[in-house]
């Protein structure tokens, strides 16, 4: 393995946690809209504490998916054509998700609700579907020797991908209520803030849950013991901390925490992964790894340049971008439903 084909796994792993990081919590805020909210005017609050960000956020997914198309083909081909399925629905979640801001701003009031649906039914459809990808993928799928996936349908869905699903939509769902805590004032603040609070009880099964699959359903613990439970332990000290800052108030460290759970977990799948990119389950000969499934040394050098010349632009940008939208969203401000 290079020192390039290196550099681009981690840095498909870093463009992953700044998607789950930003899109997370904007996920989370979907999903509130119709289990938060009381009235319309509730919920146009909530929603235009993501307006201007939520679809540079999406970027981020997009830009993951052309670097494994540019720096991994055989593991984009791969994972492509065998989650096909699996991405479509993610599309369809997006798609529905993306025109209900638009829609929702611009239909009568007897209609809006809707859209509304479709928001939350999208918010909730792509961090599930995500979630059971990457976890059916740690599982190890059903690869040839020519990287072809046969894969059956309990391949896909089966008890540890559904549990994986559903902790990522927890996560998310948890990281949106601290950020419209944070982003907000009034009674919807306050209701964010008690909802999480309850809502952290409910996760802590689920991740206990989640690390005993971890542990006995992939081979974690004997690739890379140390890292992995010492990355288990992170997640549950981030958990933690999370949940008790928003028992004192503190509402950014509450988000930041949240968020970083969310990236915690993105580097424990890409550590267990590593040197490989796919698991095979029928044999481990058949096995994608980083250092067959890259393009050549003169892409990655190409790609290298053009990345570390413009990612500091593009990250400064988005700081730039949230410190402009940094206030709090107020009721009245949104009384009358316009723009997002």
């Amino acid at each position: 393995m290079t020192a390039l084909q290196f550099f681009w796994f981690f840095l498909i792993g870093l463009l992953f946690s700044g998607f789950f990081f930003l899109e997370g919590f904007d996920y989370g805020v979907g999903m509130s809209v119709q289990t938060l909210a009381h009235n319309e005017r509730e919920k146009d609050q909530i929603v235009h504490t993501i307006g201007p960000v939520w679809d540079g956020n999406e970027v981020w997914l997009l830009t993951a998916g052309g670097a494994m198309f540019a720096s991994f083909p055989y593991w984009y081909s791969t994972l492509f054509s065998g989650y096909y399925l699996i991405l479509f629905f993610i599309l369809v979640g997006l798609i529905i998700r993306g025109v209900s801001f638009e829609f929702r701003s611009r239909v009568p009031a007897h209609q809006k609700n809707i859209w509304n649906w479709t928001l939350t039914i999208g918010s909730f459809m792509v961090p599930f579907f995500l979630g059971v990808m990457f976890i059916s993928m740690i599982q190890g799928m059903p690869i040839g020797k020519d990287g072809n996936m046969t894969a059956h349908f309990t391949d896909y869905i089966n008890v540890f991908s559904v549990v994986g699903g559903i902790a990522v939509v927890l996560l998310t769902y948890l990281h949106g209520l601290n950020f419209i805590a944070l982003k907000t004032s009034g009674a919807i603040r306050e209701r964010a803030r008690n909802y999480a609070q309850l809502a952290y009880w409910v996760l802590y099964v689920g991740l206990v849950v989640f690390a005993l699959l971890l542990i006995f359903q992939t081979d974690f613990i004997q690739v890379h013991p140390v890292g992995t439970l010492a990355l288990l332990v992170v997640i549950v000290a981030l958990t933690v901390l999370a949940h008790v800052a928003s028992f004192k108030g503190a509402e950014l460290t509450a988000f930041l925490a949240s968020g970083l759970t969310l990236v915690a977990v993105v580097v424990l799948l890409f550590q267990g992964l590593f040197p490989r990119v796919m698991i095979s389950s029928i044999d481990p000969a058949y096995d994608l790894l980083i250092e067959n499934s890259s393009s050549t040394p003169y892409t990655l050098t190409v790609m290298s340049i053009v990345a570390i010349t413009l990612v500091p632009f593009v990250l400064a940008y988005t700081a730039w971008s949230y410190y402009i939208f940094r206030k709090r969203i107020t009721l009245p401000a949104v009384g009358a439903s316009e723009g997002y």
